[in-house]
């Protein structure tokens, strides 16, 4: 076993980076792939020395520094090296460096950024103006599709990073090609012998620049079909053929039958799409006005080559993690058997997943993303733990080990997304809060297997069923390998055919709902042609004269509107706020007077704006007066008090968060939003529910900044300045190059489109009314200001004081007379329930003369006889029993020896006599309580069964409330241990009228939605009881 020291963990990923960088190429492939080699053995061998230093929680303060100087030396294949290159030989082409989107897409047809593309999808429709010609980035990517392949195969992640460069109508195909190439054999120094081009089967043009111009040898440029080479981005919308670069790990099998889907001869690192026709409804192609450029370069994949290691998962961006991992579970990747290397090779992909998908605002929920990150975590938990990690690995078995891995993760993202390191604490209490109560659900699932073996244990030939392994598996994180091998040492098989069902459904579930990045050319296309972006002029005036330069009815652009007509209004300029940044859109009018002339007074009622298409706004509303249509001038006039509540939401909005921060920590950070007219809406990420103290101490932060009257200050810089000066930016907004900031000096600096106050004090006050949990890890705060805050604040006092008039005393009195009135209330309730169990025990006394007495029914006089001279013998008794079948009924039964014995008899001693055949008289109680409610038919089966010896079955059931049917099950020990439960028996009962339920063996509740059923269903219960309680024929 390999011992390691605690240190710092950057000393792994840091020693190996310096280790590479030492060797300085000296040109051509050869050098390149001696020097990987090196510094790919040392990075494998110095994690089986004993003094490499692992990072410990005390080290975290010097992450980012260490990282940074590692970084800085690091040799040319390292992963930091290789993004940095690909993205400087474009920039040094013309290509601006932009940076990674956010792993939330704004796209809200996609549920995870899946694609370098993805942030430029409005450009490649046409929606939005391209900024530069052409572009490159690192994309941070997530996909969750083939999540059971992670580990499992070389190069399968969830996080990965996707190099791309991209060209917006400026280069096409043939420059796309040569630099791909220039890049790979030149840049990287690949050997253009290992390379191979794939390329669609019909893409003449594409075949013919690689092979005349690159010069590939035309044996290794292959045709492929529509499926591997031709990109789709739906059914309908740009599309076009495709081409790839593969690395061929073993040129020495020849080109002769050479198959690139060989994944252990090739992998393919560099996609190429040439996005040149629109394909129509009827699936034919029409060229693009303007054809574009899509790559995308797998980093982890490059790397892998370029590092000469055997996956994706040994390179540095991935290995550091799984070398931690390693160490908190005291083994050694390099003497680990595959299954463990492939479990740590899950924990190492998973543990970048999440921390990125937290630090990009995701937190676990058992819904939407919230379910992916969840998900992976447990994955994460149940693998560490099988691997042998206990507790946080570091000793302390109640901790939680999934912090210590992320600060590897964080330390290694730096040049991915600085603002990682950035809200590190945040990512690692919600991966403690989230791993801890995982560990309380692995609980309850080992339970909930327990359970479902005692089923399966019932059966001729016992076998879990594939659903509920699948289950297990799905809810609880179970492995479904530990499930099998649980099962096997109880002789119970799973169903691995269903279980295998249930998996492909959830992966056709994921990949139809996960894994398309949807591009199309409709009508708003159509609508929007020739029609500029909206001038906005609505910070500085409420009103303006605009012209009409669209009207669309039901979705169809049209010329002329008249009265009645719900429109959407398209102006070259317009005062009217359009929806965005969480604030509601304006409302107001769009008019004109008439000027004698023949023009007829108009009047348009705006009840919304929103933005489409970039950056036109669309006034929604109705036509209350005269007429309208395309190229007529009018006023357009902006409801002045309605936009003012908004302006005071919005600033108070930011206050708002200013004070989050400052009374629950700088880690806090903003989900979600809504500023309308009534109201303000704030989501935050937060793990618990503020008190009552901290909401009022929010309150009075918020309070006090608006009587300081601050004048708020608003301009215009470039993101980068604005980030510098320390600005917060909007979960989920998306930014341009230039942003407006909005600063209430001292208070709040934020980037926001919105409008907002000139000084503080318009906002007169702000007061919270609801703070509530939305989804696991986040908050929602609801609040009021302005003149929202007096209506809220007098529409109080006056309910106040009419309570005050009921209750007949002074407001400040009010609490403790309510809680006088709802303590005799308690009481009242208290004693109504007392009698209505009083009630219940008396029927229930009722019923128990009607219990049904379930015995052998073919006793013979001979058997009489024979039990008699066996009690006699067994009590010492003397004297003459004489045994009728009516006098069977007063036998009792005993379990603890399993003798039967007739009641009048006083036994002192009595022996074990098991080897005589005896049987037991078991009593069966069935009752309709009619309308007993459920607490009191619970006592009144509590009664039943305690006061009628055991064994006992008593079944009561009622209909209290109209329409809901209560039933009630309880049973003694005698009749448990013949096996019937009663949690499993009422809820079988249940279903019969329309419901369900259960409980523990020997007592449980059910309900039932059809009162009409309760009859038959009791009946029912009856038969069933005492059919199972029977015994077989009797013989001694």
């Amino acid at each position: 076993m390999v011992m390691m020291e605690s240190a710092s963990l950057l000393s792994v990923s840091a020693a190996a980076s310096l280790s590479l960088s030492r060797l300085k190429p000296l040109g051509g492939r050869s050098c390149i792939n001696i020097n990987v080699a090196v510094a790919t053995k040392q990075l494998h061998s110095s994690y089986k020395s004993s003094s490499l230093t692992i990072r410990n929680s005390s080290a975290s303060a010097s992450a980012s520094a260490q990282t940074q100087t590692s970084t800085s030396n690091d040799s040319p294949v390292s992963g930091n090296a290789i993004r940095r290159r690909f993205l400087n030989f474009f920039a040094s082409r013309g290509h601006t460096i932009l940076p990674s989107s956010s792993l939330v897409p704004d796209d809200p047809t996609v549920f995870l950024t899946i694609a370098g593309m993805l942030q430029f999808k409005p450009i490649f429709l046409g929606k939005e103006p391209r900024n530069v010609p052409c572009a490159t980035t690192s994309q941070k990517c997530m996909r969750t599709n083939d999540i059971e392949n992670v580990g499992r195969t070389a190069r399968h992640h969830t996080f990965f990073e996707m190099l791309g460069n991209f060209s917006f109508g400026d280069y096409f195909k043939k420059d796309a090609i040569l630099w791909a190439w220039e890049l790979t054999t030149k840049e990287f120094g690949l050997p253009p012998e290992k390379l191979w081009i794939s390329v669609f089967r019909d893409d003449d043009e594409a075949f013919s620049i690689w092979r005349n111009e690159v010069g590939v040898p035309e044996e290794r440029i292959k045709r492929m079909g529509e499926e591997d080479n031709f990109w789709n981005s739906g059914a309908t919308g740009p599309c076009g053929p495709c081409s790839e670069i593969y690395y061929d790990f073993h040129p020495e099998r020849g080109s002769s039958d050479a198959d690139l889907g060989d994944d252990s001869r090739f992998i393919e690192f560099y996609n190429l799409v040439f996005m040149q026709y629109n394909k129509k409804d009827d699936g034919s192609l029409e060229p693009l006005k303007q054809k574009n450029i899509d790559t995308g370069m797998g980093l982890e994949r490059m790397a892998q080559i370029l590092q000469n290691v055997p996956n994706n998962y040994e390179t540095d961006l991935i290995f550091p993690i799984i070398v931690r991992a390693a160490h908190m579970a005291s083994i050694s990747y390099s003497e680990a058997d595959d299954a463990t290397k492939t479990n740590l090779k899950v924990i190492g992909d998973h543990m970048r997943a999440v921390v990125y998908l937290i630090s990009d605002g995701v937190m676990p929920s058992n819904i939407g993303r919230g379910y992916v990150v969840r998900r992976l975590i447990r994955r994460v938990v149940r693998t560490g733990r099988l691997i042998g990690i206990t507790g946080d690995g570091q000793g302390n078995p109640d901790g939680a080990f999934t912090p210590v891995l992320a600060e590897t993760v964080v330390s290694l993202s730096v040049e991915i997304d600085p603002d990682v390191f950035m809200r590190k604490t945040a990512i690692n209490e919600e991966l403690k809060r989230e791993e801890l109560r995982f560990v309380q659900t692995l609980e309850r699932g080992e339970k909930l297997l327990d359970q479902f073996l005692a089923d399966a244990l019932t059966q001729e030939k016992p076998c879990l069923s594939g659903k509920d392994a699948f289950l297990l598996y799905d809810t609880y994180g179970f492995p479904v390998e530990i499930t099998a091998e649980i099962a096997g040492e109880m002789g119970v098989t799973v169903d691995m055919k269903e279980f295998e069902v249930e998996m492909e459904n959830q992966r056709k579930q994921s990949q139809a709902a996960h894994n398309v990045v949807k591009l199309s050319v409709g009508n708003d296309m159509e609508i929007a042609e020739g029609i500029p972006d909206t001038e906005f002029l609505g910070y500085d005036s409420l009103s303006a004269r605009a012209v009409v330069k669209g009207i669309v009815v039901n979705g169809d652009p049209v010329q002329h509107v008249s009265e009645g007509s719900e429109v959407e209004v398209l102006l070259d300029r317009t005062p009217f706020y359009a929806e965005s940044g969480g604030q509601v859109g304006d409302n107001g009018l769009l008019y004109s007077l008439g000027d004698g002339n023949g023009k007829p007074k108009t009047i348009v009622e705006i009840k919304d704006v929103q933005k489409s298409l970039g950056n036109i706004f669309v006034h929604k509303g109705m036509v209350k007066e005269g007429s309208l249509e395309v190229g007529r001038e009018i006023d357009a006039a902006v409801d002045a008090k309605l936009r003012h509540r908004a302006k005071v939401h919005h600033t108070a909005t930011h206050l708002l968060q200013s004070a989050l921060k400052a009374v629950t920590g700088p880690e806090t950070s903003q989900a979600g939003s809504l500023v309308s007219f009534d109201r303000l809406r704030f989501d935050f990420n937060f793990h618990r529910p503020l008190t009552e103290d901290e909401i009022t101490e929010i309150e009075a932060l918020v309070n006090r900044w608006i009587g300081e009257a601050a004048d708020l200050a608003t301009k215009v810089m470039a993101l980068a300045d604005a980030k510098k000066a320390g600005a917060i930016a909007m979960f989920g907004e998306k930014y341009g190059e230039q942003v407006r900031v909005v600063e209430v000096p001292g208070v709040s600096m934020e980037l926001c489109g919105g409008t907002h106050v000139s000084n503080t004090s318009e906002i007169r006050g702000f007061k919270i009314i609801s703070e509530q949990g939305i989804a696991s890890g986040i908050r929602r705060i609801e609040a009021v200001a302005g003149d929202a805050f007096i209506e809220y604040i007098t529409s109080r006092d006056s309910y106040m004081r009419q309570l005050c008039t009921m209750l007949k005393v002074k407001a400040e009195h009010v609490n403790a007379r309510v809680e006088s009135v709802l303590e005799e209330l308690r009481a009242t309730r208290n004693e109504v329930s007392s009698l209505k169990s009083k009630i219940a025990v008396l029927r229930a006394s009722s019923a128990a003369s009607k219990a049904i007495v379930v015995g052998p029914n073919n006793i013979s006089s001979y058997t009489f006889l024979k039990l008699e001279k066996i009690i006699m013998s067994v009590a010492s008794v003397t004297c003459p029993l004489y045994l009728t079948k009516t006098s069977m009924r007063e036998f009792v039964f005993l379990p603890n020896i399993g003798v039967v014995f007739f009641f009048k008899i006083q036994i002192e001693t009595a022996v074990d006599i098991k080897s005589n055949f005896f049987f037991c008289i078991y009593r069966v109680v069935v009752e309709n309580m009619e309308d007993t409610d459920p607490d009191a038919l619970r006592t009144a089966a509590e009664f039943l069964t305690e006061s009628l010896e055991d064994p006992v079955a008593v079944i009561l059931g009622s209909v209290a409330d109209e329409g809901k049917v209560s039933l009630i099950a309880s049973f003694s020990p005698g009749v448990v241990k013949m096996g019937i439960q009663a949690g499993r028996f009422i809820g079988n009962i249940a279903k019969l009228c329309g419901g369900g339920g259960g409980g523990k063996p020997n007592f449980a509740q059910a309900g039932g939605r059809k009162p009409e059923k309760l009859g038959m269903a009791l009946e029912r219960a009856k038969e069933e009881l005492v059919a199972a309680l029977s015994p077989a024929d009797v013989s001694i």
